[in-house]
């Protein structure tokens, strides 16, 4: 009910000062600026703890979420020292892996390389003890061939110069010969 009548009183102000122009009420009663006093004084007086505590909870909350905050990120700049400290390891591991990768690789190189020079070294000595044996042979056919055709020549020339009583005259020195020597 008061509160129709506070308003009822703030109608009929603003209806009178319509008809007057701006201006400043000065009377305390019609301003009910006492009632605002006392209902702010009333509200700061009964409000004052539950809001305090309020405040306070929400400052604890706050400080709280801030400590955790702090937390989660001291966390993760440890997680994060300790991620590069990991990685400068494992690249340094890289690099000790590559080294003897590149190491491994020349000596499979110089290794086979020197195993492609032996075995060719090895095919020249044998390609050369293989033609030295091929000349040998060739060689011996050409003088067995030579030596076969120059007696098929002495052969012939004999038959046709030598005559039958040459013949045993070649027979009984050569008898001769033996003979002294046995």
């Amino acid at each position: 009910m008061h509160y129709f009548e506070s308003l009822y009183t703030v109608l009929i102000n603003l209806a009178e000062h319509e008809h007057k122009g701006f201006g400043i009420n000065t009377n305390l009663l019609d301003t009910n600026v006492i009632n605002l006093g006392i209902l702010i004084s009333l509200l700061i007086y009964v409000g004052r703890e539950p809001v305090t505590s309020l405040l306070a909870n929400r400052q604890q909350k706050v400080l709280n979420s801030l400590q955790e905050a702090e937390e989660r990120q001291q966390q993760a700049s440890s997680r994060l020292s300790e991620a590069k400290t990991q990685l400068a390891q494992t690249q340094i591991i890289i690099s000790e892996i590559k080294k003897e990768a590149e190491v491994t690789a020349q000596q499979v190189r110089e290794s086979t390389f020197n195993q492609g020079k032996l075995d060719i070294e090895r095919l020249v000595a044998s390609g050369k003890v293989s033609i030295t044996s091929a000349e040998v042979q060739v060689k011996k056919k050409l003088l067995q061939q030579v030596a076969s055709l120059a007696l098929e020549r002495v052969l012939t020339q004999l038959k046709a110069e030598i005559s039958v009583e040459m013949q045993s005259k070649i027979i009984d020195d050569n008898i001769a010969n033996l003979g002294g020597r046995l």
